[in-house]
């Protein structure tokens, strides 16, 4: 719904629902009033495009949305075993104390996640708090406004929960947001609104990028799986498999391609709109504009890691190698010339669609050089991000043509089928019910369409390496085989998607995965020596420090409590 974008500058002159700077649990601005003068629909919509608006975690405020953008590179990847910050070190050097596990309260990426969130929710409970006064609406009419914008509501204090943990929980009701305490995890809240999505919102839309009820089942299934409520997602997530009208596209690297967007294996797509008239293209994933590579117009960070790279061997039978420990004797080589890939063994093809390597083409770009396409090999390695880049040929026609030039048109894909089949596999095997078999076939749906996907070649059709994905062969025997091939399957086929560190998380094994990973790393990336996870405490991070100093009740205390650790 690229129209939602389009009309921010709009929303600028008459959205006043937000706090108009970063201290956004503050008692609300007395201009806020004029709300009140957009009790009608043309009033309801325009709010509701502005709620919509702060989807991709950009509100215009906290610089260009990186600390929030909507693909969630900083905490779910650069924060996982998947991805390096890249660039250079001293380029928002703030990122460096998120991947290295020493962030404090005053971190400002710690700070600028937490303010566009709550701006989201403060426009979502702008448009709830006047809708039941509108009177050129009818009740359908309503109850689908109501149904978006607490599917909104709802992707805001997701990204608030995973990141920060228990936050304040404010509603179209509360009067003052400075005295609420964050005194639970607000799951609950947060499934109320998107069941109220699930049952109120059409199957699709004519306008792209608006929540539907699939959407909004897909969000519930997943904020069950991240509380390992696996008998609630599992009926939910059959529903949407059996029921839904997604299938998966036919090879898996269209999924990544502008050409493709909205296509049919597509749930729920952040919308992009490129050289809109703004400059820069601030509505076209400003939040991941940094990056790409410095020729493609970006920064050179989220950079993938030695350690995911490795993820894509597979044994001579096409199957991946489950019971490898990562080891520095599992590191690839590769040729910082650029001029061949020195790893001969058989990988998953999905690697060099997620990932570009040294010798190997990148995508119409010709074939990757060694250090001259990467800004700082020292702190990011040898490879390149794949998934979220635009085609040279689309250069200035789907990417930015002015200001910085990486903002592309290639829409960040929230939810697919295929990570409707990875949950699936997995709550099948979890929950009472669940089936083996079922989770197996699955798998091997995804891995047979991996299979029988495109590869990537070189000019004269030859293989750009030795490529080989197979189905495995038998029922999964147990629940432990069957956890380790459906854990690594959403690795690779999720592979810097912006999920990895929050997968570790709710499996309960990211203490154990990070350590490993840190440990094994300080050999090729010396400045991640001597950095650890704490259990207990990393797998969230802080409360911003001046949202607790200035959340504070009568007597003068803050009502906000900090985090373990912090």
């Amino acid at each position: 719904m690229k129209k939602i974008h389009l009309i921010k500058l709009i929303l600028l002159l008459v959205l006043v629902g937000s706090c108009s700077k970063d201290d956004l649990l503050d008692i609300r601005p007395k201009g806020e009033s004029q709300v009140e003068d957009l009790v009608n629909q043309t009033g309801i919509d325009l709010l509701l495009t502005g709620a919509y608006a702060v989807v991709d975690g950009v509100n215009g405020k906290n610089g260009e949305g990186w600390a929030g953008a909507d693909s969630n590179w900083v905490w779910g990847g650069v924060a996982s075993d998947n991805a390096y910050k890249g660039t250079v070190a001293g380029d928002q050097a703030p990122i460096n104390a998120i991947e290295g596990f020493y962030v404090d309260a005053a971190n400002v990426y710690v700070a600028n996640h937490w303010a566009p969130m709550y701006d989201g929710v403060l426009r979502t409970n702008d448009i709830l708090r006047i809708l039941p006064d509108v009177e050129d609406m009818d009740e359908q009419e309503k109850a689908q406004v109501e149904g978006q914008a607490k599917f909104l509501r709802a992707h805001y204090y997701v990204e608030l929960t995973r990141v920060h943990g228990p936050v304040p929980y404010i509603d179209e009701n509360t009067e003052n947001p400075s005295v609420v305490p964050n005194d639970h995890l607000v799951w609950p809240e947060i499934e109320a609104d998107l069941q109220f999505a699930a049952d109120n919102l059409p199957g699709s839309w004519e306008d792209k990028g608006r929540a539907t009820s699939w959407a909004a089942k897909t969000y519930l299934a997943y904020v069950y799986m991240f509380q390992r409520r696996f008998d609630d997602a599992l009926p939910i997530l059959r529903d949407i498999y059996n029921n839904g009208p997604f299938e998966l596209m036919e090879s898996y690297e269209q999924n990544y391609r502008i050409a493709h967007l909205n296509n049919k294996e597509s749930i729920f797509e952040i919308q992009y709109a490129v050289n809109d008239g703004f400059n820069g293209s601030p509505n076209a994933g400003i939040g991941n504009s940094i990056i790409g590579m410095t020729f493609m117009g970006g920064s050179g960070f989220f950079q993938p890691s030695h350690n995911l790279v490795t993820a894509y061997r597979v044994g001579e039978n096409g199957l991946p190698l489950l019971d490898d420990t990562f080891s520095e004797d599992d590191i690839f080589p590769y040729d910082q010339d650029g001029e061949s890939v020195l790893y001969e063994g058989p990988v998953d093809p999905r690697l060099d669609h997620t990932i570009g390597r040294p010798g190997v083409p990148f995508l119409d770009w010709g074939i990757q050089e060694g250090h001259s396409w990467i800004r700082d090999p020292i702190n990011g390695g040898p490879y390149i991000n794949k998934k979220p880049m635009f085609l040279k040929s689309e250069r200035g026609t789907m990417s930015s043509n002015t200001g910085r030039t990486f903002p592309n048109a290639n829409n960040y894909r929230k939810f697919k089928l295929s990570h409707v089949m990875l949950w699936l596999a997995e709550a099948e095997v979890e929950a009472t019910g669940g089936s083996l078999e079922t989770a197996t076939n699955l798998i091997n749906e995804l891995r047979n369409r991996a299979k029988n996907s495109n590869v990537v070649r070189f000019d004269d059709g030859t293989p750009a390496a030795n490529y080989s994905v197979e189905p495995y062969p038998a029922i999964f025997p147990d629940r432990e085989f069957a956890l380790r091939a459906i854990r690594h399957e959403n690795r690779i086929e999720l592979a810097m998607e912006g999920y990895r560190f929050y997968e570790l998380v709710r499996w309960g094994i990211a203490g154990e995965v990070m350590n490993n990973y840190l440990d094994v790393s300080c050999s090729v990336m010396s400045y991640l020596c001597g950095k650890s996870f704490t259990e207990g405490q990393h797998e969230i991070w802080p409360i911003p420090q001046r949202q607790i100093d200035l959340s504070k009740d009568e007597s003068g205390a803050s009502v906000l409590v900090q985090n373990p650790g912090y």
